[in-house]
């Protein structure tokens, strides 16, 4: 009987040994936390047990684990973290694991093509380019020559005859000569309009002259009927047209009722 109660403490000792020596395994419930940084996505691995998880939008996530397991956190823009898995932690309700951001700077690289200094006087004189190719450079008749517009060969189609003699007396007396005359001054002073849309943004005019951006069109055309508008824009003094458009918005705001 005694020898029986004896060999019954041995295996409960034996057992209660064997359990001592089993580690301890538990699921953890953990959260990675950062600052201003999204959490989500995060891997989280145990490199003993190979098994792995990834937060979620708020950066929980749960994995199961034992004493002396490492746990391997990492994301692109967090720092690579190890832990050693304790009894603690174990233990703990929820693991909160901090991370910090990967910056991830690039050394400032300077390219230098061609090896040039950076120094225009003097990459100039050791540049090499090839000649650029023109009607010019390649001496062909008429390089210098302007091409005219449509509505000047059409003019003067209409006033020689292109080889027919009677073109010019038929177009004096349709008005179509004086038609093509009015075209072509209507363009030139479209062009210069165009020219003064370029030095002055349309938000410039429609916050300094206080013309509504839908009205800027108009607006344009209005100064182009003024009899002094070409002979101001060739001036090509920014000053005087702007002074010249200010006084014209002005007329224009009175007539179309804007202030």
């Amino acid at each position: 009987m005694q020898k029986s109660k004896l060999l019954f403490i041995l295996v409960v000792c034996m057992a209660s040994m064997a359990e001592a020596q089993t580690p301890f395994s538990k699921e953890i419930q953990g959260k990675v936390v950062a600052k201003n940084e999204d959490v989500a996505a995060v891997h989280v691995q145990n490199i003993s047990t190979k098994r792995a998880t990834i937060t979620d939008l708020n950066g929980y996530f749960t994995i199961k684990a034992t004493v002396n397991d490492t746990l391997v956190i990492s994301a692109v823009q967090f720092k690579r973290k190890e832990i050693v898995v304790s009894t603690d932690m174990l233990q703990s309700s929820l693991l909160q694991i901090p991370l910090e951001e990967s910056l991830t700077e690039l050394d400032e690289v300077v390219v230098m093509p061609y090896n040039l200094s950076g120094d225009i006087s003097k990459d100039l004189s050791t540049l090499k380019t090839e000649e650029v190719v023109t009607a010019s450079t390649l001496g062909l008749p008429n390089a210098y020559v302007i091409p005219i517009s449509k509505a000047d060969r059409e003019l003067f189609e209409a006033t020689t005859g292109g080889g027919i003699p009677l073109n010019p007396i038929i177009n004096g007396i349709s008005g179509r000569t004086k038609m093509l005359k009015n075209r072509i001054k209507r363009n030139e002073k479209y062009e210069r309009t165009q020219r003064v849309r370029a030095f002055y943004a349309d938000s410039l005019i429609a916050s300094d002259l206080k013309i509504p951006q839908l009205k800027i069109s108009d607006f344009m055309y209005f100064c182009e009927v003024d009899t002094t508008f070409s002979s101001i824009i060739d001036t090509h003094d920014r000053l005087k047209i702007w002074e010249f458009l200010r006084k014209k918005s002005i007329a224009y705001r009175k007539n179309n009722y804007l202030d």
